[in-house]
């Protein structure tokens, strides 16, 4: 399954913004009930048989971040603007990326990058899938 990150929107049917209620809405049918894995934690997060982890973040009562934890099995995909963001190394999405919004080092932590409406991993020169660990969707700033 490919799942379209659409910042500062949203990824697949989560859109930032949304009540807690319906984000939870939205999580549940991502869940593969012939697979639940037994770190799965409903309103939280889901991993799917993939490895894929989708993970919800609300604060006072409204979706605020979604993240996406590397899959292990190419049968789910995250992709941003056709580029698939964990089969590509780090240098080369970050540069791609940069086509698309100010990428900069992040000050608290010398190991990932900030993006106005993406963070992520390191910037290394390392093939995947060992570069990309996690995505956060997080609203434009």
């Amino acid at each position: 399954m490919d799942f379209d990150l659409a910042p500062p929107n949203g990824v697949g049917p989560l859109r930032i913004g949304m009540d807690r209620q319906s984000a939870n809405a939205a999580l549940d049918p991502l869940r593969d009930l012939s697979a639940v894995s037994q770190s799965d934690r409903p309103g939280q997060h889901v991993f799917r048989p993939s490895g894929l982890m989708i993970s919800v973040h609300c604060t006072r009562d409204r979706l605020e971040a979604i993240e996406l934890g590397r899959p292990s099995a190419p049968t789910d995909r995250v992709i941003f603007r056709g580029l698939d963001v964990f089969a590509i190394p780090a240098r080369e999405l970050v540069q791609r990326m940069g086509e698309y919004t100010s990428i900069e080092a992040d000050p608290d932590d010398p190991a990932s990058f900030v993006a106005s409406v993406f963070a992520g991993p390191t910037c290394t020169d390392v093939e995947p899938p060992t570069v990309h660990e996690l995505v956060s969707l997080l609203p434009s700033r």
